[in-house]
């Protein structure tokens, strides 16, 4: 009887140090398996994306810059309320974070689970108004695991089938996770309740 106990124990302690180096592993990395989830969905979204910007026709004014703006917010605020849920938008460059992703509309958790997503409450790129961008850390291919590692003026660059636009990294800092950040958002690594989140602002381009 003692050494059934005491192999019941030495099984339990083995199956608790496996899941603790399991959760170091995905900590320090990513994990593995909804990383290759959320490369084959990345891949299944770049062909839609490659179809929306073939399908898109937008005539931009060119008469002044006044006019260009006037005409590419016209289109974004199309773009945005032609696009449904959970479908591809655009893509998101941020060459020090190492991303390169088709970014999705909405940033519910099945929506999240292909790729960064747009915040439904904020708006596109061109509008002049609120980007919320959000995305994983340690799941789903941690889009934005080095989030942390950003400094003042890198880029962060969004591809829309109507133009290209460039921010610049201002600042960032741990808010709320009620509160709504500039740009790109994210939970620190193990936290619910706060949020990491990089600030920036359009560079005019």
């Amino acid at each position: 009887m003692r050494r059934r106990i005491r192999l019941l124990g030495t099984v339990l302690v083995v199956a608790g140090a496996l899941t603790l180096v399991w959760a170091l592993v995905v900590w320090q990395w990513q994990d593995p398996f909804t990383a290759l989830y959320t490369k084959w969905r990345q891949h299944q979204l770049t062909g839609q994306y490659e179809k929306r910007v073939e399908a898109f026709r937008a005539p931009i004014a060119h008469a002044s810059v006044a006019a260009e703006r006037r005409s590419i917010a016209r289109e974004a605020r199309r773009y945005r309320l032609e696009s449904k849920r959970g479908a591809p938008i655009g893509r998101i460059r941020v060459p020090r974070m190492g991303v390169n992703m088709i970014l999705v509309n909405g940033t519910d958790h099945d929506t999240l689970k292909k790729g960064p997503g747009r915040d439904l409450r904020t708006f596109m790129p061109g509008e002049n108004r609120l980007v919320y961008i959000a995305g994983h850390r340690t799941t789903y291919l941690a889009p934005f695991s080095h989030i942390d590692s950003l400094r003042t003026g890198d880029r962060v660059t969004l591809e829309v089938p109507y133009g290209t636009f460039i921010y610049s990294v201002t600042r960032h800092r741990i808010v709320k996770s009620t509160d709504l950040a500039r740009l790109i958002r994210v939970e620190p690594r193990g936290a619910a309740a706060f949020n990491v989140s990089a600030l920036a602002q359009s560079s005019g381009k």
